[in-house]
């Protein structure tokens, strides 16, 4: 007797689906014969409109890719601009670019810790999670003023010098976070209903991670030593000693263990980033590719004319073409910029980390349960912003 299947829709419009994502799904009774992600519901043209506006103004569009790694996002873009200039940043930016990196990927991982948790059931997990994201965002606040799209970055150095209160915060954070991670594993570790919703679901070997391009915690969690942090280190990273997190199964559940080690190696980088961090200047000394200090604008004519010249002309980078890699909190977030030597860029085309993993996913869910396709969506945790940019 011949088998009958039928096809049926998860999402556009799915609490679970982590943004705007439609997955086609072909059953045959709870099993999934077949599925195919279907993006493009959130598309904004983030590429193109970078295109269009100079190098400057082009910052805050990588915030908007993904809105949980504004900090990542804006070092990513930055360094391509300034390698593309051949422009050396202080040591203190470096180390307050790490610094506020790390944070960044501590808060993206909450966020996923508490919404993947609240996917299979835990619904107490995100109360606890963003309870800590809130004093992560409290120190973007103070840097930037914004707590969510910060801008800090920017080519050549940061927008305003380190906050007289950011060092008291940082620590006060320092202090808290470990225990906290206690707490989540109290929680979740070992609780039998989270281990069976996660154990052995949507795994990926380490041969299929690699022929599928995967990075991050996608491809550690199946036991691929592979950080750029470490391979190939950018902004100092070769200044602080860490350990690279790493899974054996490459399950689901193996990934939640690998991304709670990844916040503790994490607050490793920010403790010897705030014990070390140098003194000096917050931005580079380029004239007429680096903005003044504001407060050298308000007082002095020089100041005040190359400011207003950078923002409204931009300035002319040589011509040629730079790739940035870094390690974002989702994976290898890369930013390729061509110039033609005019002030707005010819081309510029981002290395979206949440994109490739997503592609994946037919691979970690085919022959698997329905129940499952939720675990293993949230498992790749994916922002659609990026992916569809």
């Amino acid at each position: 007797m011949k088998k009958k299947t039928i096809t049926v829709n998860m999402g556009p419009q799915h609490p679970a689906t982590h943004g705007v994502l439609r997955v086609e799904l072909e059953i045959d009774g709870e099993t999934v014969v077949k599925a195919r992600p279907v993006i493009g519901y959130l598309h904004t043209g983030i590429e193109k409109t970078m295109e269009s506006k100079l190098y400057y103004k082009a910052i805050p569009c990588t915030d908007r890719m993904d809105y949980l790694s504004p900090m990542s996002n804006n070092l990513g873009y930055c360094l391509a601009v300034e390698k593309l200039m051949g422009i050396e940043v202080p040591e203190k930016v470096k180390w307050a670019r790490v610094l506020l990196a790390e944070l960044t990927r501590i808060q993206s991982h909450l966020v996923w810790l508490g919404t993947h948790a609240l996917d299979l059931g835990a619904m107490s997990m995100v109360l606890y999670a963003f309870r800590e994201r809130e004093m992560v965002v409290d120190i973007y606040e103070a840097c930037g003023g914004q707590r969510m799209m910060t801008t800090y970055f920017r080519i050549g150095g940061l927008a305003n010098d380190l906050p007289p209160e950011f060092e008291t915060l940082v620590r006060k954070f320092l202090k808290e976070m470990p225990k906290r991670l206690k707490d989540y594993e109290k929680l979740l570790t070992l609780n039998p209903i989270f281990i069976q919703r996660t154990k052995d679901i949507a795994v990926v070997s380490a041969e299929d991670a690699i022929n599928w391009s995967l990075s991050g915690p996608m491809l550690r969690g199946s036991g691929v030593k592979r950080d750029l942090r470490k391979d190939e280190p950018y902004s100092g990273y070769e200044n602080f000693d860490f350990d690279i997190a790493l899974g054996q199964n490459g399950d689901s559940y193996d990934r939640y263990l690998l991304r709670l080690e990844e916040i503790r190696q994490s607050l490793r980088i920010i403790q010897q980033a705030i014990d070390g961090m140098p003194e000096g200047p917050y931005r580079a000394h380029v004239p007429g590719v680096v903005l003044p200090p504001k407060e050298e604008v308000l007082h002095k004519m020089e100041s005040l004319i190359f400011h207003y010249k950078i923002i409204t002309e931009g300035f002319k980078p040589p011509r040629g073409s730079f790739y940035q890699g870094i390690e974002a909190p989702k994976g290898e977030l890369g930013f390729y910029i061509s110039s033609d030597g005019t002030n707005k860029p010819n081309r510029v085309r981002v290395r979206p980390p949440s994109f490739i993993n997503l592609a994946a996913l037919p691979l970690m869910i085919e022959g698997g349960l329905v129940a499952d396709v939720i675990c293993a969506i949230g498992t790749v945790d994916i922002v659609l912003g990026e992916v569809d940019r």
